[in-house]
């Protein structure tokens, strides 16, 4: 990032069409009869919840240990191919989620042939975008994806998961960026990783800050309405433009603490109102 970087209110627009995009997946869900089920390995309370944080926490650090040894011993080709397939998987798998919230509701001869059929082509046509392409439109699918697998992430675990999963990944986000792999990633050049981060105007951010803000919108949406979900957006959005004027200053700084926490805080007043 240039010297010369300043932080305006055009910086937000890939972040909010990112959220917006996860809105409508939750939207999707929300009005469809498709069930999700839990993806976390501890049942909900408070042991359980805070022993799900932790293990979210160790699953992240963990994959950008091994992202940033794979980069610091020249794997790019390693990481293209590992990276290119755990993305088409999970575009595959979400395409056949929204498809079938999409759809479902039209109950018609072939239905799941043609959801699988059409899902295929979306995962082909998002691998060619990302890994040939090299274009805004790759940009564009990343938005996209980091909007979809949030609101996936929000609808599949309980609250007080999610909300800890959020408030833990934000603390440890701070560490990462400063003393740990993430940090050395982002030196190391983001855009090296594809598929896993975006760029706009000087700025580069992960496919993982877009996933987490959306698994905020989108929880706020499915399980406290659209008012808190609106009120968090503006927290994030709020809390990105801070973490942006930081940058002037620092050249890098942690995506998620300021969104995370501002979007919590407002989300959850706007519930109460």
């Amino acid at each position: 990032m240039g010297d010369s970087f300043q932080a305006k209110i055009v910086h937000l627009m890939p972040i909010l069409v990112s959220l917006l995009f996860g809105v409508f997946c939750a939207f999707l869900i929300l009005t469809s009869a498709i069930e999700l089920y839990n993806v976390t390995p501890f049942p909900e309370g408070v042991s359980g919840s805070f022993g799900n944080a932790f293990y979210f926490v160790i699953l992240v650090g963990v994959g950008a240990s091994i992202i940033y040894l794979l980069l610091k011993w020249k794997g790019d080709k390693l990481i293209n191919w590992i990276t290119g397939f755990v993305l088409s998987v999970a575009v595959f798998m979400l395409a056949i989620v929204y498809l079938f919230a999409a759809f479902s509701r039209f109950d018609f001869f072939g239905l799941q042939i043609f959801v699988v059929a059409l899902a295929l082509a979306i995962t082909i046509i998002a691998d060619l975008v990302i890994f040939w392409i090299h274009a805004k439109a790759a940009n564009l699918v990343i938005l996209g994806l980091g909007g979809a697998l949030g609101t996936f992430l929000g609808a599949s675990i309980p609250t007080l998961s999610a909300f800890l999963i959020l408030g833990f990944l934000a603390v440890y986000d701070v560490f990462a960026v400063y003393h740990g792999p993430v940090g050395k990633i982002a030196r190391s050049g983001l855009e090296r990783l594809r598929g896993l981060s975006f760029s706009f105007r000087d700025i580069q951010m992960g496919l993982g800050d877009l996933t987490f803000y959306s698994m905020l919108s989108g929880h706020m949406f499915l399980y406290f309405g659209i008012i808190p979900c609106l009120a968090s957006i503006i927290g994030i959005l709020i809390g990105c433009l801070l973490a942006f004027k930081m940058l002037e200053k620092k050249g890098m700084f942690p995506g998620l603490p300021f969104p995370i926490f501002l979007g919590l805080a407002l989300g959850l007043l706007a519930s109460l109102v």
